[in-house]
């Protein structure tokens, strides 16, 4: 996975477009992108700092898990329903998720929604 630049390469480069310097010169004198050094002095001209943001996590879960109640009644009220019943019911209360949305709740919540139909007892061997 990409690792932010440090914050002291980026406050020179920001330093250097202080000074005078274009950032695209900036840019080549510290062997930087010039992209990277036109989004760093923009990042130090709004929010006041180059430090770099949090890198990867999750960000949209909180979507779903705002209905968590909603989607464990479903599983209270039908033991055995299915994924695409739970997502049909949600689209009923107004709210839209996939299918691998649902699954990846389920899985956080160690809930297993295995659905296979049993294997006929065999007429030959005995079955335990």
């Amino acid at each position: 996975m990409a690792k932010a630049l440090s914050v002291d390469l980026r406050e020179r480069v920001v330093a250097a477009v202080a000074a005078g310097a274009s950032c695209r010169a900036a840019a080549a004198r510290f062997g930087v992108s010039a992209s990277s050094a036109i989004r760093w002095c923009a990042l130090a001209r709004d929010a006041g700092s180059v430090a770099p943001g949090p890198l990867g996590g999750d960000r949209r879960s909180s979507r779903i898990e705002a209905h968590a109640a909603l989607i464990l009644g479903f599983l209270d009220q039908k033991p055995d329903i299915t994924l695409a019943e739970i997502r049909a019911e949600l689209a009923n209360a107004g709210v839209a998720a996939g299918i691998g949305t649902i699954w990846r709740f389920f899985d956080r919540h160690r809930i297993t929604r295995k659905k296979r139909p049993r294997t006929p007892p065999s007429g030959t061997a005995r079955t335990s």
